[in-house]
């Protein structure tokens, strides 16, 4: 037990440097005479983009370029890196919008130079598209590994892999799946509930570490979660029996004023239908994203006194530092809770689909 308390302390600490640093460097790239921006510091730092950002220094930043892969309506597709657009560059035609209602985002000017743009159809690999793909390569190689070791020598006790991931997969079996499934049932929905929990906890967890690889807020972004609340939508709604659609048509147990004439009781049993995944993605990501901005803002306080005075700066410097180890633990510790959750309500979600009613 102390060991692994050690251990997580130290890796906290490991965590909270490379942000120092990485956010340090970043905040001093910025030119002397331009007042530290706080929000724009924060919510560049947490938000998508087209490229990795490495880090900066004297102004000078130093990233990985993305692919670029829009179609347009007058010109059709193009395809190229993300450093063509870099610094408010303009090519053939599209430039990165600095503001604005589409600002962030790939636009065609109409007319060169003119303020009149169109948003074309974008298919980037943005740094949480390609976070995505980097995740799901690493849950392929790892858990296929552990599987053929598995078929090769099944009487050996787990080892390596085998014995990190392994209390998980029979936690999640044995405290989510049966009991909320049943023992029947709980079988043929292990591989979407593992492959929940596995990718979200692994975002996570990689979302924790501000330099590549990591640093993409990727189940911080809404649009991930929306995906992965859709997901459950199907597998739950795709599996619903007669009992479970009945309950939706025609609650049982409610007077029948509240069914005819006017359908109250299925009008609000039909909206729960949708509402249970919004809970699944706003949860995910109020959570996620939250924690991302308090520890950001934490490390933005030291530039922010330090813009003032710069004796200020040292002042709060170790203050703030405090709070970002004890925020950096915290969220080790979140980055499981918030997986098991959203795996934990899937499984209910499921359970209460095709369980038979009597």
């Amino acid at each position: 037990m102390k060991t692994s308390r050690l251990s997580a302390f130290f890796l906290s600490l490991i965590l909270v440097a490379s942000q120092v640093f990485t956010f340090a460097a970043d905040a001093h790239s910025e030119p002397n005479s331009k007042k530290f921006n706080a929000s724009e510091f924060i919510f560049d730092h947490i938000g998508d983009s087209y490229e990795w950002h490495i880090f900066s220094y004297n102004n000078h930043h130093v990233s990985i370029p993305l692919p670029v892969i829009i179609y347009s309506n007058r010109s059709g597709f193009h395809i190229f890196m993300s450093y063509k657009l870099q610094h408010g560059k303009v090519f053939k035609g599209f430039k990165i919008a600095e503001e604005g209602k589409y600002r962030g985002k790939i636009v065609e000017l109409k007319k060169i130079n003119a303020e009149d743009v169109s948003l074309p159809l974008n298919f980037s690999i943005t740094k949480n598209a390609f976070s995505i793909i980097l995740i799901s390569i690493l849950l392929s190689v790892v858990f296929t590994t552990i599987a053929k070791r598995y078929q090769r020598n099944p009487e050996l006790p787990p080892s390596g892999l085998q014995n990190v991931f392994e209390p998980f997969i029979i936690f999640i079996r044995n405290e989510i799946a049966i009991p909320s499934i049943g023992q029947n049932k709980y079988a043929r929905f292990m591989p979407f509930l593992l492959t929940l929990f596995f990718f979200i906890w692994f975002a996570n967890l990689l979302g924790l570490i501000p330099i590549f690889p990591g640093g993409a807020n990727i189940t911080g972004n809404i649009s991930v979660t929306m995906a992965l609340a859709i997901f459950t939508f199907i597998v739950v709604n795709k599996n619903g029996n007669k009992s479970y659609w009945k309950h939706i048509v025609s609650p049982p147990g409610i007077p029948i004023f509240l069914k005819l004439p006017i359908p109250i009781m299925p009008l609000v049993e039909f909206i729960g239908i949708f509402i249970k995944p919004f809970v699944l993605m706003v949860r995910l990501f109020a959570n996620i994203l939250a924690g991302h901005m308090v520890a950001v803002v934490f490390l933005s306080l030291i530039f922010i006194f330090a813009s003032i005075k710069a004796s200020l700066g040292f002042a709060v410097a170790p203050v703030s530092l405090l709070f970002l180890i004890f925020m950096s633990l915290l969220e080790l510790l979140v980055a499981l809770i918030q997986a098991y959750v959203f795996t934990l309500l899937s499984a209910l979600y499921i359970g209460m689909a095709i369980e038979e009613h009597h």
